[in-house]
């Protein structure tokens, strides 16, 4: 199986008004996707974020369902969680990949809008794509206002925007991940709309 590895960018990402930006850490992100991503199998969940003390927020996060009090209460929560690092910049995820893997991953990028000027790639076509690549495929996620235009121009698949059934279409990020992970991993081909 292809292995998957799911990066939270919170640097470089846009604001509101399109500008690049560092955004923060929140607890539930860091807890939701990390489940998400074991659920699916994902082989490591990157948070990435410049900011050293954001750092020291996940590491706090990892060790409270590790070692603190969750583990007593939760002993579950820590196997979720144990695919999750936090690492400074994209690169330095391409490269963890890299050295888990032996070469370095396919970056498949998500957004909530589609992208001028580039193809997208629906969710049934990734999923076949899943069986014949022999890279590693490292999926990447956006706070926000989404990934920036040079990191969804560096990519090498961008996957279609997840729709509902309105003009809204805003998800957060965590329920984004679960969806998006659902419709490329599940056991179920039907989900992969």
């Amino acid at each position: 199986m292809t292995p998957i590895y799911c990066a939270l960018l919170h640097h470089p990402v846009k604001d509101r008004a399109g500008e690049t930006v560092t955004t923060a850490v929140t607890t539930l992100d860091v807890h939701d996707i990390a489940r998400s991503a074991h659920t699916y199998g994902v082989s490591g969940y990157y948070v990435v974020t410049p900011i050293e003390a954001q750092h020291l927020l996940v590491r706090r996060i990892l060790e409270h369902w590790d070692s603190g009090a969750g583990r007593k209460r939760m002993p579950e929560r820590q196997e979720a969680l144990s695919v999750c690092q936090p690492l400074a910049t994209l690169e330095d995820a391409v490269v963890a990949v890299e050295q888990a893997e032996g070469r370095a991953p396919q970056l498949w990028a998500t957004a909530a809008r589609p992208s001028v000027g580039r193809s997208l790639t629906a969710f049934r076509e990734a999923r076949e794509t899943l069986g014949n690549t022999g890279e590693p495929i490292l999926i990447l996620f956006g706070t926000g206002h989404g990934l920036t235009d040079q990191v969804l121009a560096d990519a090498d698949v961008l996957l279609a925007p997840i729709h509902g059934t309105g003009e809204y279409n805003h998800l957060s990020v965590r329920s984004a991940a679960a969806i998006v992970l659902d419709r490329l991993l599940a056991p179920d081909p039907e989900s992969a709309r």
